[in-house]
């Protein structure tokens, strides 16, 4: 099993994303765009694992206990830069408190074997990708014209703003990746107030 630790999105934020999303697709049509109803933000992905690890996850992570906060959407930017770019991605702003969640929840599938990060949790939405490679700066990076239009015309544009929203769970994923994209199934929740798994 493919799977990873996300939290979701208010339905109402996730369709002004899409229409977002529909009104600047035209300008960027050679890059690969993420469906809006698998929009996610990522807390941790723990990859490939047999299917008996995932009970032993659940209790890891059903023993993590923090409060509810607040997340804001707005804003864009694009990875590694701007004038090479690979990835478009969607600003988030949020409290110390998801960053410690994942910190949390790094720490706690680590005591399980599972490899921790090693880079600072910075919390964002994939909307596009152009290029192939990993995000991150590469020596040797060269300018592209994938988003070139795009962000022309976003400059244009006055800053983009998609609501707020308060994050109460967090969720256990199993990702299939199928010939028209991944396919992202909830595989059990994790409420941040109330301190205890929730059947899915």
């Amino acid at each position: 099993m493919r799977i990873f630790i996300a939290l979701d999105i208010d339905e109402g934020i996730r369709e002004r994303i899409a229409r977002f999303m529909e009104g600047v697709r035209g300008f960027a049509p050679e890059v690969r765009w993420v469906r809006s109803d698998s929009l996610h933000i990522t807390l941790k992905f723990i990859g490939e694992k047999p299917e008996e690890w995932v009970e032993g996850i659940k209790t890891a992570l059903s023993g993590i206990k923090s409060e509810a906060f607040e997340l804001s959407f707005r804003g864009y930017g694009f990875f590694p830069t701007i004038n090479s770019a690979r990835v478009f991605w969607l600003g988030i702003s949020a409290p110390a408190q998801l960053a410690g969640l994942a910190s949390i929840i790094d720490e706690k599938v680590a005591a399980l074997g599972i490899s921790k990060e090693n880079h600072v949790y910075s919390p964002h939405l994939t909307l596009a990708r152009g290029g192939s490679g990993a995000p991150s700066w590469r020596k040797g990076d060269k300018p592209n014209q994938n988003f070139q239009k795009l962000q022309e015309k976003l400059r244009a544009l006055p800053t983009p703003e998609f609501g707020t929203m308060t994050a109460r769970e967090f969720f256990l994923y199993e990702s299939q990746l199928l010939r028209g994209g991944a396919r992202y199934t909830k595989i059990a929740g994790f409420a941040l107030d109330q301190h205890q798994q929730r059947p899915l």
